[in-house]
């Protein structure tokens, strides 16, 4: 086998999201993922740490594009605007991966060790948000109050639209956080 092989990232993910599928997320070693791609396992692990990071592999990307939005965006918006702005543009280059996040949806709710491994990622991205909006001067706690709503907001709607990828993202995220801000809304 060569050194170096075209789309190792995509082939081990492919692999691995079809195996999945067939035996159940508890069921597949790597061994067969790195088989099913043709790889070595050496390639799985310089791609990716362990089996359960095959799932989660654009987060940490994620979670720095959306903080460099944060601290690069116009000073004069309200926090919570700009938060929900970053979560849009960042769900924006999701789009071309809507098979994939369907079958992830599938794959995480079946694992209970799957959906406390999303609850850290989740976790990460609301506290990195956080972080990025006291440096534009919002107090602590309304930092954490915005980025765990603008999270809770992505997360609601990116749920939905992994169930309908021919949805638009960003309206799914406009509507989310208007029922939202609607529930909210003393009576």
């Amino acid at each position: 086998m060569s050194r170096w092989e075209p789309n190792t990232l995509e082939r081990l993910q492919d692999a691995a999201m079809t195996l999945f599928q067939e035996r159940g997320y508890a069921n597949v070693p790597i061994a067969d993922i790195t088989e099913r791609a043709g790889l070595t396992k050496r390639s799985f692990f310089n791609h990716f740490p362990d089996k359960r990071e095959v799932l989660f592999a654009g987060a940490a990307e994620l979670e720095a594009t959306v903080t460099r939005y944060l601290a690069d965006a116009d000073d004069e918006r309200e926090p919570l605007d700009v938060a929900i702005a970053a979560l849009v543009m960042a769900g924006r280059s999701l789009a071309k991966y809507s098979d994939f996040a369907r079958l992830r949806a599938q794959v995480i709710a079946s694992s209970s060790e799957l959906q406390e491994r999303s609850l850290i990622k989740t976790e990460s991205l609301a506290g990195a948000m956080a972080a990025a909006l006291q440096s534009r001067q919002v107090s602590p706690r309304t930092a954490q109050l915005i980025a765990r709503t603008a999270v809770t907001v992505f997360t609601t709607a990116y749920g939905e639209w992994s169930e309908r990828p021919t949805a638009d993202f960003d309206t799914l995220m406009r509507d989310v956080l208007a029922e939202l801000t609607e529930a909210l809304r003393p009576t």
